[in-house]
């Protein structure tokens, strides 16, 4: 992941042409950027454990059925993410990869390509940023930190926010980037956060991460995150149980 941030995303930040960015979708950009680092990570994740598929999210935007990897043995890549801010240049930005088998993903890695910062984790072997083991901790905020995405709520939904959540929460911005958004959660800094869209280069490694530092991180719910599952909408990360349940009864309630 280091090697592939020096070689393919950082000599590309805040030095792209506009022939080098591309739209997706309306507010979802593609850079040179996302398809070389994809394409180098899968090189590597396959010299790794070959026998594992490969789920690379540039890859799924232009075929599709590769999403169907997703219920077997697989790599989960997010070659960067934070791509709408790398292509502004601006941070944070980041790799995230996911191993994943049955639908669960087992094991994540988030690196973050400006400051370094290596958070990974295996199911049932607990969270760690820069190979020491993290406790997921609050903010400690009277009203706890609550990031949450307005982009892809609907005016009902963005209402709802104001009416139900903002009396009791302080709110603030998200990062754009589930690299960044998941230790925000686990280090202190925001305590719930709330997802709309929940794909699995997204989120697989990130939600296990959490859940494994003490956090949760599941469905609305209460169903476990499952890579799967990609296109079921909803998503809560918290910094602890308890703040995921209060938040929970207060949005669905």
């Amino acid at each position: 992941m280091q090697r592939v941030s020096q070689e393919a995303i950082l000599p590309r930040y805040q030095n792209l042409s506009s022939a080098e960015i591309d739209q997706k979708a309306a507010d979802d950009f593609v850079t040179v950027a996302d398809h070389e680092a994809e394409e180098k990570l899968s090189e590597g994740l396959a010299a790794i454990e070959g026998s594992l598929d490969i789920v690379g999210e540039e890859a799924s935007h232009a075929d599709s059925s590769v999403m169907d990897r997703l219920s077997g043995d697989c790599w989960i890549i997010d070659p960067l993410d934070g791509t709408h801010n790398f292509a502004h240049g601006k941070p944070p930005f980041g790799i995230i990869i996911a191993r994943a088998s049955g639908g669960l993903c087992e094991a994540g890695w988030i690196y973050d390509c400006l400051s370094g910062r290596f958070c990974h984790t295996q199911r049932g072997a607990g969270a760690f940023v820069d190979g020491e083991p993290i406790k997921s901790r609050p903010t400690g905020h009277d009203k706890p930190v609550a990031a949450i995405s307005r982009i892809f709520l609907t005016e009902e939904q963005r209402a709802l926010v104001d009416a139900k959540l903002a009396p009791y929460y302080e709110l603030a911005d998200i990062p754009r980037c589930a690299a960044e958004q998941y230790p925000r959660l686990a280090l202190g800094e925001n305590d719930v956060s709330s997802f709309k869209r929940t794909l699995a280069w997204d989120h697989a490694a990130g939600a296990l991460w959490l859940n494994e530092a003490g956090g949760k991180a599941c469905r609305l719910d209460g169903s476990a995150y499952r890579v799967d599952e990609s296109d079921k909408p909803g998503l809560i990360g918290a910094s602890s149980p308890a703040i995921w349940d209060e938040f929970a009864r207060r949005a669905l309630g």
